[in-house]
């Protein structure tokens, strides 16, 4: 079952989403007081299964994450825009999220569970949060919001942040916590971050694992505006920088250092 109740990171913030008042009252008591104290917010109790997750790339800034007694796709595309030329990923999962209907971010050719708006989530024995965050630069007055998410799996804290270019704020930094895995949008352009501010969001975030998304290798397709992901790399200072393939498995505990993953 779903769980209708809203948990929007902009509740917090006094927006529409506050409209959805059977727990958000709850999540931004919890969340301000956190907030006071210098702390992250845990993610709810759910049952869990540790073991750690395998995660494969399916080009652009899709995943398909599988751990924990659970298949979760982020990110479904149309071989359109930036992603002009890759095959579509039409797999099948319990639950799928998107950033935002785009036919680059958020395309419903897969088969599953599929979420797109910010709110609280309970499927597949996850707990998902979902946060609305601007798409752009300037508080989305040019292209509006976008959702982050984050869910536990496989005994690992996971975030998504594929699909925005707004900066996060102290609410944001809050909810999103500490993640062990951060996927991340790395390419510039106008609805993505650039290199230098992905990076600076992982650091703000303080993420273990950070996984770069939403970038091109070589000439980018017609009408797109995103760059590679070397400007990300050389962002990020003291981190291992793993050339991964298209699959990698994520076990805990995974220590203090960071490591990111480029997958292809």
């Amino acid at each position: 079952m779903v769980d209708p109740t809203s948990r929007s990171a902009t509740a917090l913030t006094g927006s529409a989403t506050a409209l959805r008042r059977t727990t958000t009252a709850g999540l931004r008591l919890g969340a301000g007081l956190a907030l006071a104290a210098g702390l992250t917010l845990p993610m709810p109790a759910v049952a869990q299964k540790g073991g750690g997750v395998s995660i494969t790339h399916l080009g652009h800034s899709a995943l398909l994450i599988q751990g924990g007694g659970a298949r979760v796709l982020v990110n479904p595309f149309q071989a359109v825009g930036c992603a002009a030329g890759l095959p579509v990923p039409r797999v099948s999962a319990d639950v799928i999220l998107a950033s935002s209907l785009l036919k680059d971010e958020g395309a419903q050719v897969a088969s599953g569970k599929f979420l797109v708006k910010p709110g609280s989530y309970r499927l597949a024995g996850l707990q998902i949060e979902g946060i609305a965050a601007p798409h752009d630069r300037v508080g989305g007055r040019r292209f509006g919001n976008a959702t982050l998410w984050r869910w536990r799996q496989g005994g690992l804290d996971i975030a998504h942040l594929g699909g925005t270019a707004g900066r996060l704020g102290p609410a944001d930094r809050v909810l999103l916590g500490r993640p062990d895995v951060l996927i991340i949008g790395v390419g510039g352009g106008g609805k993505v971050y650039t290199g230098q501010e992905a990076a600076e969001v992982a650091r703000e975030l303080q993420a273990r694992r950070v996984i770069p998304v939403q970038y091109t290798t070589g000439k980018p397709p017609a009408g797109c505006d995103q760059g590679s992901v070397e400007p990300f790399l050389k962002a990020m200072v003291g981190a291992t920088v793993r050339r991964s393939g298209r699959t990698i498995s994520v076990v805990p505990p995974l220590g203090d250092g960071v490591v990111v993953e480029v997958m292809r």
